[in-house]
């Protein structure tokens, strides 16, 4: 679709290029499908990691191949390309087929037509369209309407973080790259010593800001008003319905599939800040988060599969700006790769100190106190890396 705005000399004619291309979003939430219908079309077992394999190793190495996309809209189509409802259908559809999927995957365990083992990979499966489906939820979470604000909890559900609601809104972009924030991975932390900071804190501090904001209606938290019980309450009742549907023992495989759906969200948050620090400005307030508190990545196949999620700059200046809109910067830290490349990294501490260290040392001018540093790494970082007179 072709847009023009304004008139004589100041007319701007624009095409979104990448308009049809968010479909292919929509082929995430098909991949239990897809592995079973592999399966059964060639009778080869190894076909239920199609879905791992696609993540893991296709994408990754369609990135460097298909390249990068910096071009931005222009900012007098902005206001037009946000109101243009076909960019929210694709991200309203992924939430039925992710349950379609999820009812499929159970079915297809519970029947016990396939090997134990291969239905732990079918649940991980659904976890990992779970997983990525959690930043359909941060993309609806972040919007106005309450139909946006209910599709995003009911996405959740199914990883039983529907606590991710409130803590991303109402502390994530609050502490973005401070030390105080529990989704902003720090300078020499490993991921696997990240994971259960991030879990326990972000959990924490969502029931710490819902305990607040009902404190200030004279309430106590123990309410079904605390949105932290409701979204649970949401995954109880999921799990108590599957379980009456296709038996007890499905139990495990939807424990696991969770599991493995929100440790995917949080590998993506290590990805996004880590090591970068907002510093304290005189008052003794951290200065405003600015492009240069996020990693930013412009590859083409992972922006399409996540609704440009790594644009993240623009969307922590923008928190409500919807996908299509979002800005690259040219201020902003860059990536090496796009996200599923730096998933990988991110569970070999070596191979991902090796790549990213570097990286955040020179994005500071070689100043690496001006980092956020992991503290039980900070003397031997400062020792290793110095720092600037």
């Amino acid at each position: 679709m072709t847009q023009t705005i304004g008139a004589g000399e100041e007319q701007v004619t624009w095409r979104d290029p990448k308009r049809y291309l968010w479909l292919l979003g929509l082929v995430i939430p098909l991949f239990p499908f897809i592995c079973y219908g592999l399966v059964k079309v060639t009778g080869w077992s190894v076909m239920w990691l199609a879905g791992a394999a696609t993540i893991y190793v296709l994408v990754p190495l369609l990135e460097p191949l298909i390249g990068k996309d910096d071009a931005n809209p222009p900012q007098s189509v902005l206001a037009w390309l946000e109101a243009d409802h076909y960019y929210r259908w694709c991200t309203y559809l992924y939430v039925p087929l992710q349950y379609a999927g999820l009812v499929f995957g159970c079915w297809v365990i519970s029947s016990g037509d396939i090997a134990v083992g291969w239905r732990i990979v079918l649940a991980i499966t659904c976890g990992g369209v779970a997983g990525i489906g959690i930043n359909t939820a941060h993309e609806l979470g972040h919007k106005k309407e309450s139909v946006e604000r209910w599709l995003s909890k009911i996405n959740l559900a199914q990883t039983c973080y529907g606590h991710f609601f409130i803590e991303h809104n109402r502390g994530h972009h609050v502490r973005v790259a401070t030390p105080d924030d529990p989704a902003s991975a720090r300078l020499g932390e490993s991921f696997w010593r990240f994971w259960p900071r991030t879990v326990s804190g972000s959990l924490r501090s969502a029931w710490h800001l819902e305990k607040k904001r009902l404190a200030r209606s004279g309430k106590g938290p123990w309410t079904i008003k605390n949105d932290v019980l409701n979204a649970w309450l949401m995954s109880v009742v999921l799990f108590a319905a599957l379980a009456i549907a296709f038996g007890p023992g499905i139990l495990p495989y939807l424990v696991a599939q969770a599991i493995f759906g929100f440790s995917l969200l949080e590998v993506i948050n290590y990805t996004e800040h880590y090591g970068l620090g907002r510093e304290r400005t005189p008052s003794g307030r951290y200065e405003r988060c600015a492009p240069k508190h996020s990693w930013n990545s412009d590859n083409v196949v992972t922006n399409i599969l996540l609704y440009h999620l790594q644009r993240h700059s623009d969307h922590h200046a923008n928190p409500t700006r919807r996908y299509q809109a979002l800005r690259n910067f040219d201020e902003a830290p860059e990536l090496p790769t796009g996200y599923a490349g730096m998933i990988l990294m991110a569970y070999f501490p070596p191979i991902w100190r090796r790549v990213m260290d570097k990286r955040v040392i020179d994005h500071y001018g070689g100043d690496v106190t001006r980092a956020n540093i992991q503290p039980s790494k900070r003397d031997a970082i400062l020792a290793r890396y110095g720092h600037a007179a």
